[in-house]
């Protein structure tokens, strides 16, 4: 397998700190700031759970598709311009330029993952192809220069194109379009792309591939379905969550390889799956579906995830690490936030001292620019409690917390 191995230097477009490691404050003064303007959800009444928006709101972006806290509790969002890196007030400490940039992540060694574009002379005829990548950096939120240590290029990223020669008409179409991150630094990618012909010793464009921590490329996700709906199929995924994420925990952190996908495909009878790891003695580790999430229990809540045609175009999501274990996905073509529970039922715990037996559907949206409102929201993430939303049509990142959680 080939890899591409460079080192470059990115200036911060902001004055740094002489700190070696992270700059800025974490701590964000206006948390306990609440704007009661609007309403959570026409089904809520005014004594039940809900989600309340912290204010300020962060505008000054340009289109932001993807947002995440990494584990050195730095805010990422990523737009037309590229990567901003944020405090947890909001202040922008640096932009990373990078072409394309569509969804960031970081690992445990606070090394920043980029899915994007690249301009590249894939096959020596001093014409260069632009290629779905996902770049490597590190030293993101340190005063330190960015350094980019690794690009992964399709198809030379993927083992099964070793000996696959390049298809000038279909590889451009390829992209990447999310990414997971597990708790041992492997990193999942969503790849979506229309090459997807079963009997073909290369994989198909529409799939996960697994990296180790070194840019590796150690499989992909066997057993499920790029061509049709299922239950565990690939079709326009959009998006791909794990188990693991800030903030950091030395023990108890998920070493799951479980993941959860977002389909946009508009033949996608589920918008958002949960697929689990077998091993089958014949052909060793498969990726199956989780059926239990078929299971609807009407007498715990009136909405599930798992119901079909769900949503319209999800586009991201995300699974709370803290023991809620919420799911958060944003819907850009309903322009919602959805919260499910890790047995998919839609809605919140009842708080302890509630008569509720039901979950309290907690999801909102609708077009607008008010506080509850969104338009095309791409990216959601959850830090400590709150609920981080990139809301790509109206510039900005909007910010919520539960209403039992304010303090």
């Amino acid at each position: 397998m080939k890899k591409f191995l460079f080192i470059l230097f990115i200036p911060s477009t902001s004055i740094l700190s002489s700190c070696d490691f992270l700059f800025g404050t974490k701590q964000d003064a206006t948390t306990d700031e609440i704007f009661d303007e609007g309403a959570i959800d026409p089904n809520l009444s005014p004594d039940q759970v809900g989600y309340v928006p912290i204010q300020p709101f962060w505008y000054g972006f340009s289109n932001p598709v993807d947002i995440c806290v990494g584990y050195d509790e730095m805010v990422y969002v990523v737009d037309d311009l590229g990567v901003h890196v944020l405090d947890q007030t909001g202040a922008e400490h640096r932009l990373i330029s990078i072409p394309g940039a569509t969804d960031v992540n970081q690992d445990r060694q606070l090394h920043v993952y980029v899915s994007a574009r690249v301009d590249y002379d894939i096959d020596g005829d001093n014409v260069k192809e632009n290629l779905a990548a996902v770049y490597h950096l590190m030293n993101t939120s340190s005063a330190d220069q960015v350094i980019f240590v690794d690009t992964l290029i399709h198809p030379l990223c993927d083992l099964s194109r070793t000996n696959t020669a390049y298809r000038p008409s279909d590889d451009p179409l390829v992209q990447f379009t999310g990414l997971a991150i597990l708790s041992d630094n492997s990193v999942y990618v969503s790849r979506t792309g229309p090459k997807n012909d079963l009997s073909s010793t290369a994989r198909p464009d529409n799939t996960i591939l697994f990296f180790d921590e070194n840019g590796i490329n150690t499989g992909y996700a066997n057993g499920l379905n790029p061509v049709s709906s299922s239950l565990k199929s690939t079709l326009g995924i959009s998006a791909i969550a794990g188990f693991a994420s800030p903030p950091q925990i030395l023990n108890g952190m998920s070493n799951s390889p479980e993941f959860l996908l977002l389909q946009n495909d508009p033949a996608a009878e589920y918008g958002a799956l949960w697929i689990k790891q077998f091993y089958d003695p014949d052909v060793g580790v498969v990726y199956l579906e989780n059926s239990e999430l078929t299971i609807f229990d009407y007498t715990k809540a009136d909405r599930f995830l798992y119901e079909p045609n769900r949503f319209l175009n999800p586009q991201d999501i995300f699974i709370a690490p803290d023991f809620t274990g919420y799911i958060f996905v944003v819907d850009a073509g309903k322009d919602s936030l959805y919260q499910f529970t890790q047995k998919g039922y839609e809605g919140v715990n009842p708080p302890a001292n509630s008569n509720q037996t039901k979950q309290i559907i907690a999801s909102f949206g609708g077009a607008g620019i008010g506080p509850f409102n969104f338009n095309e929201p791409s990216g959601v993430c959850y830090f400590r409690k709150m609920v981080y939303v990139a809301d790509k049509g109206n510039n900005r990142i909007c910010r919520y917390k539960l209403s039992t959680d304010l303090e």
